[in-house]
């Protein structure tokens, strides 16, 4: 599946260094939305989650990365580079989440 992002030539095409750079910082952009929006869906869960214990799921981080390397087969992504990148970003959203639970409950 090749995401349709603006000024973003087909990697199988790119003749220049400056072709793939260009590629890259495209994607890096569109990572970057999509990465704020998770980000929301993280203060939502803090919002939600009654006890602040809540935050940290065991089950629901392996589920996770369970789902995401099944994802990366699929798309051709090594899971090499998949689960580590996904673990880091899973911990440091629980990090965000926590701070955000607290904050919440600070104000009220």
């Amino acid at each position: 599946m090749k995401l349709e992002i603006d000024g973003q030539a087909d990697p199988a095409a790119c003749a220049t260094m400056a072709e793939v750079r260009e590629g890259v910082d495209a994607l890096d952009r569109a990572l970057v939305k999509l990465l704020a929006e998770r980000q929301r869906y993280m203060d939502a869960a803090a919002r939600i989650k009654g006890e602040r214990a809540a935050v940290r799921d065991e089950g629901r981080i392996e589920d996770v990365v369970a789902k995401v390397k099944a994802e990366a087969r699929s798309q051709g992504l090594s899971e090499a580079i998949a689960e580590p990148v996904w673990r880091t970003l899973i911990e440091r959203c629980i990090a965000y989440e926590f701070e955000v639970w607290d904050a919440l409950r600070a104000e009220a």
